[in-house]
């Protein structure tokens, strides 16, 4: 008989933390109870703690396969969607070919409208483990399996800087430069008193003219004040602006590609190819976030960034680290060229896990071990909590 999923369990990652998402709550937030705070600046809501959903998949061979995919809001609707929709078609179908799978599962739901949110993070989960399982029956690491053999390394940029005041923001940068990280983010709204260009100017005084400095605007502007906001940051000379504007707008964000100077970079958003095959002109740098791509759709956005001349630069967000290290295995048959280091998450939530990837002296140090190569530990399972399915 064929190889077939015969277990799914899902598991929710939950883990306390000392400092939140982005950094201080103490002002310019709406508390909303024990789970979650809307930042004001922004109008998004975030988690207090670590979270995401985790799913393991077992093979008719007792083979096991790891996924993960957002769980920071709402987790439970992913939940629902892995038990009540896609896990009992999941178990007729091809192990070995997951991105039919996807194609099968995405299809289930497509003439009803459902084509992306909660729907698409279900799917990034069950896409992640499959790759993983399918590469790992096959002795062979997920970067292999997608035409690009061997281990290898790939720039991190250091991405957000928490601290309160300016000079303790800029103060941590330098100090990241001296660990031999040539690239920052500097999120919006960390910000304090809302002088972007000075911010900037103080970054690019201290840090010095070589060095990589990008901006996420963090969807807090229109298209006029991202091309003002572009024009006034010249003399910094940004690596890249982010997330401009509203996600859904179309024309702003082609608007914005076409005036201003310093690259565009579009796309932590996205579950599908579809996102992008309409924005194909409206920014510079992709960011596929695996979290929310899977395997699957973050490859084929790869090929369409390639087709297109733009620049891959992935991005990562709070997690146990699963969906992290299929991303930085994907990055590297991708052709990437840097990837998102979240440094207050990674290395915390990375020891949880046999086999994660390092990344030191600006660089992730990515291994050929098979599959995405990690898996949670003994101490992992204090911050699981199986779900029934």
């Amino acid at each position: 008989m064929p190889r077939r999923i015969e277990k799914l369990e899902v598991f929710a990652f939950d883990r306390q933390t000392d400092r939140p998402y982005l950094g201080d709550t103490a002002n310019g937030v709406v508390d909303l109870g024990p789970d979650y705070f809307v930042r004001q600046f922004n109008g998004t809501i975030y988690p207090k703690r670590d979270r995401s959903i985790v799913v393991c998949l077992t093979d008719s061979d007792g083979a096991q396969g790891w996924g993960e995919t957002y769980g920071l809001v709402a987790p439970k609707a992913v939940v629902a969607l892995i038990d009540d929709l896609f896990g009992s078609y999941l178990k007729t179908l091809d192990p070995d070919r997951p991105d039919q799978v996807w194609d099968k599962l995405y299809e289930l739901q497509r003439v009803r409208g459902y084509w992306g949110g909660f729907l698409g993070d279900a799917l990034a989960a069950l896409d992640i483990a499959l790759w993983d399982l399918a590469a790992k029956s096959k002795g062979e690491s997920i970067q292999s399996a997608l035409g690009r053999k061997g281990g290898g390394q790939l720039a991190g940029y250091v991405s957000g800087l928490p601290p309160k005041t300016r000079q303790e923001r800029v103060d941590l940068a330098v100090s990241w430069k001296e660990r031999g990280f040539d690239s920052v983010k500097l999120p919006i709204g960390a910000v304090d008193d809302g002088d972007v260009v000075g911010e900037m100017n103080a970054l690019r005084d201290a840090l010095g003219d070589e060095h990589r400095i990008s901006l996420d605007i963090h969807w807090t502007k229109t298209a006029k004040e991202t091309i003002e906001l572009d024009a006034a940051l010249q003399g910094m000379n940004p690596w890249f602006l982010e997330a401009p504007t509203k996600p859904e707008d179309i024309a702003a964000q082609q608007e914005i590609a076409q005036s201003i100077k310093a690259p565009l970079a579009l796309g932590e958003e996205w579950r599908t190819e579809w996102d992008y095959r309409y924005r194909t002109d409206a920014c510079h740098i992709i960011q596929p976030e695996m979290g929310h791509t899977g395997i699957t759709q973050f490859m084929r956005m790869g090929r369409m960034a390639q087709e297109h001349g733009a620049e891959i630069i992935p991005h990562a967000t709070i997690g146990l680290g699963i969906f992290m290290a299929a991303s930085l295995r994907a990055s590297l048959a991708a052709g990437a060229s840097s990837h998102e280091f979240q440094h207050t998450i990674y290395h915390r939530n990375a020891a949880l896990l046999e086999g994660a990837a390092s990344c030191e002296n600006g660089y992730f140090e990515i291994p050929d071990t098979p599959g995405h190569g990690v898996t949670p530990n003994d101490d992992a399972f204090q911050y699981l909590t199986p779900i029934k399915t």
